[in-house]
């Protein structure tokens, strides 16, 4: 007996029953975006930032263990879905990576993409090589979250971090960043 679903409308999803049991192959549609990762360092990252000359570029540093990180994530995929591609690049920096020697960066890498799946990230996406402290220190960075926006010209513009806050009312959003980002689109 052959079966069907529309569960789930965008993928072509058949189910077929045979005598010993039940099979199910999902196809994703063919120009469904890929969520892909990259191990790189600091330098390398700012590389792949100054690929993208004459864009605007947003670059996310943040961990799926920094629960403000994870609330404003979506946000910086919304600013992707809104822009990405045409006047603003997106790029995520994952800092999971702690430096312990029993657990290198490839060990991060299932539960990086796992939420940046979940999240739909389908920009470019960074997991640093770097243990966290250590590129804290290239970074001049305290803590994240933080993000950086670079202008047309490659330069950055502004990063919004927590360093600078009296309580948590004076934290950063990406209404914040969006803001900015819209200002430097309109020039």
């Amino acid at each position: 007996m052959l079966r069907y679903s529309l569960a789930a409308p965008a993928a072509a999803m058949f189910v077929l029953t045979a005598w010993a049991g039940v099979c199910v192959v999902a196809d994703e549609p063919a120009d469904k975006p890929k969520v892909a990762l990259q191990i790189l360092d600091w330098k390398q990252t700012q590389e792949l930032v100054g690929r993208h000359r004459g864009q605007v570029v947003v670059l996310d540093a943040w961990s799926t263990s920094c629960e403000p990180c994870v609330k404003e994530f979506p946000h910086l995929v919304k600013l992707h879905r809104k822009y990405g591609g045409k006047s603003v690049v997106c790029i995520s920096m994952s800092c999971d990576y702690a430096g312990i020697k029993s657990k290198p960066p490839e060990s991060y890498r299932a539960r990086v993409l796992g939420f940046l799946e979940k999240q739909g990230a389908t920009f470019d996406n960074v997991l640093s090589n770097v243990p966290s402290d250590d590129l804290f220190e290239q970074m001049d960075l305290p803590a994240i979250p933080a993000v950086y926006v670079y202008g047309r010209d490659g330069k950055l513009v502004k990063r919004f971090d927590n360093s600078d806050i009296k309580s948590e009312d004076d934290a950063f959003t990406y209404e914040d960043v969006t803001r900015l980002v819209e200002e430097l689109v309109a020039k």
